[in-house]
């Protein structure tokens, strides 16, 4: 198993932008320098508690001020991108990770995002946008030979070469691209099933472990209609995470810190507002009103010491039926820096050891 982090970024509406992003890079050094293995940066328009809209600003910075992490956007808004600008600044991003990049892609949830670039999520279109954009984007880096694709959304040309000088030349350097993540929020995720399908790397967003246990169904459907064989190796799960040395100074750390106000605050409230608190209780039979801050410490997230740590990751990877990498999801500690780069630490170092032998393989074999 491999730590990786996964953040929105999340920063609260009173925080200065340049504040956020500041504390955004400091963490990313943090992960470079404790051993973790890739970071995933969100996209969002019109959230001020997820006020990054260019994740591939911060991904550039955090490049230049890390030595052996991957990142990549987590993802891009594949509907409020034109493909072919897209395709030649990853390209060119590629490049300047000098093969560190990893390419997300997602097709926006937020309403508010929709409302501005005027897509009708309600119906769909975000995603056959998403599948359309990302078909196009593809092409561009597989196929040299000059085209023309006339999509729904999208009519995109490479040309010709030009004058004898002017001809597209932006490639990535991992060939065919960088690997390519996609997150995951419901049951039959269509997203899901386009990992499964392209053989994509499979994102499962912090929702109740018993829940998440039921996207692996949708990443298998995906790759049986491609004929392809998934590996749960890929498999990425984003988990709420606070270390301490004690419980109870894990506990106070987070529900008694950012990651208890913003979840309050702002991804509870979001989440009831779209129906979709069920996909957080560990039982159907749990009240919405139930579904507190709490409740979430309690049932989902990963709080604790180190064995306490441990312990409740092994229980998900059994649970879940194995799994590749869990992720951090990301939060401002930036008033109380010590105690995330103590938790993140901690994690590394102290609960890593204890769950080393969960391995896919093994697994597999047995």
């Amino acid at each position: 198993m491999e730590f990786g982090y996964f953040t929105m970024p999340s920063h609260p509406p009173e925080r200065g932008f340049k504040a956020g992003h500041d504390w955004d890079l400091q963490t990313l050094r943090w992960l470079d320098e404790l051993g973790y293995a890739e970071a995933w940066i969100g996209e969002h328009h019109t959230a001020p508690w997820e006020p990054h809209p260019s994740p591939d600003l911060l991904v550039a910075q955090a490049l230049l001020q890390t030595k052996r992490l991957r990142i990549g956007p987590g993802g891009f808004l594949l509907p409020y991108h034109h493909p072919a600008e897209l395709a030649n600044r990853i390209a060119a991003l590629d490049h300047l990770s000098e093969g560190r990049l990893m390419f997300g892609v997602a097709a926006s949830g937020l309403p508010s995002d929709w409302a501005m670039f005027h897509v009708d999520g309600t119906s769909g279109q975000n995603r056959e946008m998403t599948r359309e954009a990302l078909e196009i984007i593809l092409k561009l880096w597989r196929d040299p030979a000059p085209f023309t694709v006339e999509g729904k959304y999208w009519t995109v040309t490479k040309p010709a070469e030009m004058y004898g000088f002017l001809r597209p030349h932006l490639y990535p350097v991992q060939r065919p691209h960088p690997p390519i993540g996609v997150a995951g929020l419901s049951k039959n995720s269509d997203t899901l099933k386009l990992a499964g399908e392209r053989g994509f790397l499979p994102l499962s967003l912090n929702l109740n472990p018993a829940y998440v246990k039921s996207h692996w169904d949708s990443v298998e459907a995906g790759a049986a209609r491609a004929g392809r064989t998934p590996s749960r190796r890929d498999w990425r799960l984003v988990r709420e995470v606070m270390v301490a040395e004690t419980d109870a100074e894990a506990w106070k750390h987070s529900v008694g810190g950012m990651m208890g106000r913003m979840m309050s605050e702002y991804f509870l409230p979001l989440l009831g507002n779209f129906g979709f608190k069920d996909y957080l209780k560990h039982s159907p039979e749990v009240a919405d009103s139930d579904v507190t801050m709490e409740y979430c410490a309690k049932h989902n997230w990963l709080v604790g010491s180190p064995a306490t740590v441990a312990e409740k990751i092994e229980r998900i990877w059994h649970d879940v039926g194995g799994f590749g990498s869990l992720l951090v999801f990301g939060f401002d500690y930036s008033e109380a820096p010590a105690v995330w780069h103590n938790s993140l630490r901690l994690l590394q170092e102290e609960v890593m050891p204890r769950i080393r032998h969960l391995d896919i393989e093994v697994k597999a074999a047995a």
